[in-house]
């Protein structure tokens, strides 16, 4: 699995292990975000002895010569984020995203596993009709949507030519222990038991459709050996904006927030609803944590981390 120290990954590597399964776990361990939080992602996977952690770069590794024994690949590694997909930074992605999945792809081309590829619900823009489903039109608004575009269409390809065995899905805005510092969840979080002030960009009436760490890894899962080519949406199904999860935060964390609105940033969408019923239908997947419920884990996950960092 790549990707493996990774928010995603790391749950996907558990929930693997605990199914029973043997784990070959790989990272190149980017700068993106600091390397002791995605070490500590990985703490409970690397105490099961049917784990074993690489630490590859896709891009230049010889990639095939360690998936003889393998029965199936998650490929979650990618560099994240839109905001920092513009500028100077954008042959990163197109490096960590394009290039590093095309030489996956060519070594699944010879070993024949089937795999799942993470995709990105930023592949769609702002949807012209919502809830959004995989047949329709796909307009990403930054280079960061651009490159899982670009990911897609190379599965795409390869499929086709080649009659490869992989699924890809489309996450919508995944939450809940151990997301990435930089998005917002863990930001207002993080804010509202520090007393820190809560920065969010655009005016907070934009919505996004909410889904649980734990949701995506059974999607993910349940994809594996699914109909070749296909895609799937997943998403939680209850969308919300950026108010209402504020409030709830407020609830939650019983903290009176300081908020700051800034400007929206480029590339970020004003909208996002999945349409799942392909995943439900095909996958036997339905989203099973709330808003709520999902909400609470991640600030019990977010108190536990500043209470050790404190100690």
């Amino acid at each position: 699995m790549t990707g493996a120290a990774g928010f995603i990954g790391s749950h996907l590597c558990e929930r693997l292990l605990g199914d029973g399964h043997e784990v070959v776990g790989v990272d190149n361990f980017s700068t993106f975000y600091e390397r002791g939080r995605k070490e500590e992602n990985l703490h409970a996977a690397q105490a099961s002895p049917r784990f074993v952690l690489r630490e590859v770069d896709l891009a230049v590794a010889d990639i095939g010569a360690g998936l003889g024994d393998c029965d199936g690949v998650f490929h979650l590694a990618a560099q994240a984020g839109v905001r920092g997909s513009w500028g100077e930074t954008f042959d990163i992605y197109t490096r960590d995203n394009i290039v590093a999945t095309q030489r996956l792809l060519e070594a699944l081309r010879f070993n024949r596993i089937p795999a799942v590829l993470a995709s990105s619900s930023s592949v769609y823009g702002n949807a012209a009709q919502l809830p959004a489903s995989e047949d329709a039109p796909l307009a990403p608004m930054s280079p960061y949507g651009l490159t899982k575009l670009a990911v897609e269409q190379l599965v795409r390809i390869y499929v086709a030519q080649y009659g490869l065995d992989v699924v890809s899905l489309r996450y919508f805005t995944v939450f809940g222990p151990r997301q990435r510092p930089d998005m917002a969840f863990t930001r207002f979080l993080t804010a509202a038991l520090t007393g820190g002030v809560v920065h969010v960009l655009g005016d907070g009436h934009q919505t996004r459709d909410f889904t649980y760490v734990s949701d995506a890894v059974d999607a993910t899962v349940r994809a594996l050996g699914g109909p070749r080519g296909a895609v799937y949406n997943v998403g939680g199904g209850s969308p919300a904006s950026i108010e209402a999860v504020l409030a709830l935060v407020t609830v939650i964390s019983g903290a009176a927030l300081t908020v700051d609105h800034q400007a929206f940033a480029a590339g970020d969408v004003t909208h996002t609803w999945a349409d799942t019923s392909r995943a439900r239908r095909e996958l036997g997947w339905r989203p099973r944590v709330s808003l709520d419920d999902g909400l609470r884990a991640h600030l019990d996950w977010v108190a536990s981390t500043l209470s050790a960092a404190a100690a």
